[in-house]
């Protein structure tokens, strides 16, 4: 069965035209130009007159929402997936939190089955265990350690193939060498959770790290004598970095900084735990308990922020409306730059023959009114 989408404002990575996508089955087959190319006779149309039509999103970092957590089985897994894929993420790595080994493995190999049977599952992100204690923000210190070997093998063996991400803080005792373990392993590597210095990230660069965790969140900031690990980043064109734009974790202004200064390299994350989607309250990310007000996660008892109740389509209207970033260079940060950092451009991100059928319908406001993954309608 084949779908016609008309009328569209198509927008992607290469910016915006008037145009006309047909879908096949999960991929897109045929795209044209409205007036230029004559559209071809499918099964069904969909008429998209004053709507705009993006490729669907890719969020690298989220733990749940709906009030369901990523790190508590197959049941909330779906649940907090079901609310973002409404928002417009149409491919979502499962990022799990620093907790008891045996239940890091035990999701593991959870994510592992899921990604063999629903392929809007990329695989998982371990953003625990190896983190900077003075830096760890919403996880539990007592299931931090250090990245020695036989902690590394355990936990590639429990991911079957299916950690596509994995968190360091490069200034810890051995790795260097993990960062290399896992490189050859097919994972990408985020430097995040950090205290590195500058010498220090680059070092971990060149090992083979290619994306910082939320950049600017949980690490040094920029000093004109220590620059840290935010200016090796930024001056390292390997290097994607990922950014929460929900107004809380990043000021708008170094919003605009960062799509200036990292053009193409920018990744819009969620990093949204449970509350995402839902309402203010008590939730739990792992162990910890996390207290939602006007829709800002802190740890209970504190000032560090737990994640964020952020969907990607509202990130999206934060990066263009509050930061003044290009809608093309936002969409991009949410399609085409994630699949570059998965290795998988070539077939996730872009309004193009070959490419997954995953498609966003936005109004005017930037507001998601119909979603398509793998071609398949999702329900609102």
């Amino acid at each position: 069965m084949t779908t016609l989408f008309t009328a569209a404002s198509l927008l992607d990575a290469d910016g915006r035209r008037d145009g006309w996508v047909l879908v096949d089955g999960d991929r897109i087959t045929a795209t044209g130009q409205t007036g230029v190319d004559a559209p071809p006779i499918a099964t069904n149309t969909v008429d998209l007159s004053g709507r705009t039509l993006t490729p669907g999103f890719i969020d690298l970092h989220g733990h749940g929402g709906g009030g369901a957590a990523f790190d508590n089985g197959a049941d909330e897994i779906a649940a907090a997936l079901a609310v973002h894929r409404a928002h417009g993420t149409t491919r979502s790595v499962i990022s799990l939190v620093a907790n008891p080994m045996a239940d890091v493995q035990a999701s593991l190999k959870l994510v592992a089955s899921l990604a063999e049977t629903d392929p809007l599952i990329v695989g998982s992100h371990l953003e625990g265990p190896f983190l900077a204690i003075g830096r760890r923000g919403a996880h539990s210190p007592e299931f931090l350690s250090e990245p020695d070997p036989e902690i590394v093998d355990r936990l590639l063996e429990a991911g079957r193939g299916a950690i596509r991400q994995v968190t360091i803080a490069p200034e810890l005792p051995g790795a260097i060498d993990a960062i290399r373990r896992f490189v050859a392993a097919g994972v990408v590597v985020a430097v995040g959770h950090t205290e590195a210095d500058e010498k220090v990230a680059r070092e971990a660069f060149d090992a083979g790290a290619t994306l910082v965790t939320h950049v600017f969140n949980a690490m040094p900031g920029i000093h004109h004598r220590d620059p840290g690990p935010i200016a090796a980043a930024f001056d390292d064109d390997r290097v994607s970095l990922e950014l929460v734009v929900d107004g809380v974790h990043v000021h708008p202004s170094v919003v605009q900084m960062t799509f200036r200064a990292a053009p193409h390299r920018v990744v819009l994350v969620t990093d949204a735990m449970a509350a995402a989607g839902g309402d203010d309250g008590y939730y739990q990310l792992g162990s910890l308990n996390v207290d939602v007000r006007g829709g800002i996660a802190h740890l209970s008892g504190t000032e560090t922020i737990a994640g964020s109740t952020l969907t990607q389509d509202a990130a999206l209207r934060t990066a263009v409306t509050v930061a003044g970033v290009t809608e093309t260079a936002a969409i991009e940060a949410l399609t085409l730059t994630p699949a570059c950092v998965l290795g998988r451009e070539h077939e996730w991100g872009r309004l193009a023959p070959g490419y997954a059928a995953d498609l966003v319908v936005l109004d005017a406001d930037w507001q998601v009114k119909q979603v398509w993954a793998a071609g398949a309608e999702v329900a609102r």
